[in-house]
């Protein structure tokens, strides 16, 4: 018979967002000495009292401790008790300072009051009508979530999903999970496939069962296209769900039959598509099809004395490849402007604009980014806009304008077109009137888009359109060794390294992780604010190549919490805490909220009683805490999420710890990301094998060659 502990939670030691693995401390009674208490446990909170069944055991670490195998939550059974519970963030409404009025007043009958009679909450001073609905509606959630985290917890599932699964699935929670665990993998981010095939497995569904094999491909489909992937070939696909379902590809090939036939995804010959990325490449190629039948009525004469009077106008005289990138936007509706840093995108596209606004045009500037929106607004006078906020994005219909309200341009400059994914760049090309000019900005040696595709080299490889590539370095910025040494980097060769010389450009040569993580907390606290007059969190971006390791992002960025921010306002949701002044980033589109992957803000607020985070982007957006995992940490970002943003100083890691990360396109992304200084941490050797690394990850994309159809089609 196993035995049975009863007590009060007096601290968490730890507990593991994702399998609820908890370490507590356990008031027994009057014991003066707190138990240890280890197991999975759901949603407890400090101040419960909870039933356990288990069985003592010895530790040759930690000492004498009770793993338990099941557990059941009691109230508190003292007044102290019931306000640290009350108190500690688990109903929404009642922070600390509430809970200890309500507490005050109530005593030992505060519980049954909320639970019976919570109108009489009404008598605690300060509590007004619609604190109480508040707490009501709290009360009632939070009974409810628990009991989706006790089930949930029973088949394996982590515990910091439960609020996620009772918000979008209200009473009928556990019904619907019951009755199709799979939808979980559907409908809510963040739990994927596998926990959802935990449950159905512990809920009996057969290993071939058809709904399960569906499940499973659009799960493998769905991690390629986290990866870039825009298809699959049917042969990586079947083998791929053969490793992660354990099913013969007999099976599977009929149940991607099955999931054909239903518009689960697209077989479009041996090519198989999620729905949405296949009408998005499609899309793409039609738009620009449309936009390419428009012409242009002038001549070479009419253009080149456009160019003379715009050359007189701006007091400039441009080189050769900008008078062509010139002379390829006045007669051309669509083309590719190209080329890395230094080479005069800037320079150029401010000509594109006041040629075409010469000749009568209204000219649109957008990105992908807030930040790199703003860099071109500041760099061209003009406004640009996110291609979100272009195309008015409006929750939950989607984007305002599109083929059948399309923008009211008569020409389009996008920025940082690198950064554009398949189905944003189909988003936008479809908003755009037929008879509009496009012109799309970007350097294409660039990592492609976090997001599936690789559009701008696709793009420039279907030889469809016109494409101006710039590789003239000017003079002024020659002298800038981020710039020199980006173009080394770029063509195979190793970068200029003289610290006793550099401007801009250094290299701290440290071999020991634990040293490089310790030098990047030394250089980003301290030395580079003191000699730059930088500020510490947002002139300074630690960019790594991956998040694992001693010196990836996710342990750098504790190490720098803890050094620039140790004393801000916290809350912590699993293993992360949250301070307020944290510099952080959204991972995900949230078109909610107005947030999307990769934009970068600082919390400004944590409102325990109400249970929110604030924090300040380009507006201020509000997170519940059942959100908090669409932030990250931000003091170091990986490269991918880095790019369309600029820094004044870029610091990163260069180990051989990431040694599949290092390829020549990622370093050259973060170098030329710095607008002022770039200071890299590591070996000579990590560093060589980068810039020897051509290699890129293949993506899976048909659009060069839906291009290439639609030219011969014409």
């Amino acid at each position: 018979m196993p035995e049975v502990l009863e007590g009060t939670i007096e601290r968490i030691t730890f507990q593991a967002e994702d399998s609820g693995y908890t370490v507590a401390r356990l008031q027994v009674g009057e014991e003066e000495e707190l138990a240890t208490v280890v197991g999975v446990m759901a949603g407890v909170q400090v101040g419960e009292g909870v039933r356990l069944e288990g069985e003592w055991s010895s530790h040759p670490q930690y000492g004498r401790q009770f793993k338990f195998s099941r557990y059941s939550t009691l109230y508190p059974a003292t007044v102290e008790g019931i306000r640290r519970y009350l108190g500690s963030g688990l109903i929404k409404g009642i922070g600390p300072v509430t809970a200890q009025r309500i507490v005050d007043h109530f005593g030992m009958e505060t519980l049954e009051i909320i639970e019976r009679e919570p109108e009489r909450l009404l008598e605690v001073p300060g509590t007004g009508p619609k604190r109480v609905e508040i707490i009501k509606r709290g009360w009632q959630a939070q009974r409810q979530i628990k009991d989706v985290m006790v089930f949930l917890q029973s088949h394996g599932v982590g515990t910091a999903y439960a609020v996620k699964i009772y918000k979008t699935y209200g009473d009928q929670a556990i019904s619907l999970v019951r009755a199709n665990p799979y939808c979980l993998e559907r409908d809510i981010w963040g739990i994927g496939f596998l926990s959802a095939d935990r449950i159905a497995r512990n809920l009996g569904v057969q290993p071939e069962a058809p709904e399960r094999l569906k499940a499973g491909l659009r799960y493998v489909l769905n991690q390629a296209s986290d990866e870039g992937q825009v298809f699959l070939p049917r042969e990586e696909l079947l083998p791929a769900a053969q490793q992660e379902l354990e099913i013969g590809q007999e099976l599977l090939a009929q149940a991607l039959e099955g999931l054909g036939a239903e518009q689960g995804v697209v077989l479009d010959g041996e090519r198989v598509y999620l729905p949405p990325l296949y009408q998005a490449e499609v899309g793409i190629a039609a738009s620009l099809q449309r936009l390419l039948q428009g012409s242009l009525r002038q001549s070479q004469g009419q253009t080149e004395a456009a160019i003379a009077a715009l050359e007189v106008k701006l007091g400039i005289q441009y080189e050769a490849q900008q008078r062509e990138g010139l002379r390829v936007a006045a007669q051309s509706k669509v083309m590719v402007l190209t080329g890395g840093p230094g080479t005069g995108k800037t320079t150029i596209t401010r000509g594109i604009i006041a040629l075409l606004e010469q000749q009568g045009q209204q000219v649109l500037l957008c990105s992908p980014t807030g930040r790199a929106a703003k860099k071109l607004a500041e760099a061209t006078g003009r406004p640009a806009r996110t291609i979100h906020r272009l195309l008015g994005f409006k929750p939950p219909k989607g984007f305002e304008h599109h083929q059948d309200n399309p923008l009211r341009a008569q020409a389009l400059i996008a920025d940082e077109v690198s950064m554009i994914d398949v189905p944003l760049m189909h988003s936008l090309l479809r908003a755009l009137p037929a008879a509009a000019r496009l012109v799309l900005v970007g350097d294409v040696d660039q990592l492609p888009s976090v997001g599936p595709g690789k559009v701008l080299r696709e793009l420039i490889a279907s030889g469809a359109l016109p494409v101006v590539r710039l590789t003239h370095i000017f003079r002024q910025a020659q002298q800038s060794q981020i710039v020199t040494n980006a173009h080394l980097i770029n063509h195979g060769e190793f970068p200029q390294l003289n610290n006793r010389e550099a401007r801009d450009f250094f290299f701290v040569e440290e071999e020991e992780p634990e040293r490089v993580a310790a030098l990047i907390q030394e250089l980003c606290a301290e030395r580079l604010p003191r000699r730059y007059n930088l500020d510490p969190i947002e002139d300074i971006q630690v960019l790594a190549p991956m998040y694992r390791g001693e010196t990836g992002a996710s342990n750098l960025n504790q190490v720098l919490q803890q050094r620039l921010n140790a004393k801000g306002q916290g809350w912590k949701r699993g293993g992360t805490e949250y301070r307020v002044g944290d510099k952080v980033m959204q991972v995900r589109n949230n078109y909610d909220k107005g947030v999307f992957n990769g934009d970068v803000g600082r919390i400004r607020a944590i409102d325990a009683e109400n249970q929110a985070v604030r924090v300040q982007f380009e507006e201020e957006v509000e997170y519940e805490f059942s959100e908090l995992d669409e932030l990250v940490l931000a003091y170091a970002v990986s490269v991918h999420k880095s790019q369309g943003s600029e820094y004044r100083a870029v610091v990163m890691p260069l180990t051989t710890q990431h040694y599949l990360m290092l390829q020549r396109n990622l370093l050259y992304t973060a170098i030329t990301r710095a607008r002022e200084l770039v200071v890299l941490v590591g070996t000579k050797r990590a560093l060589g094998i980068a810039v020897r690394n051509a290699r890129t990850t293949e993506r899976h994309t048909a659009l060069a060659q839906r291009l290439r159809d639609m030219l011969k089609g014409n």
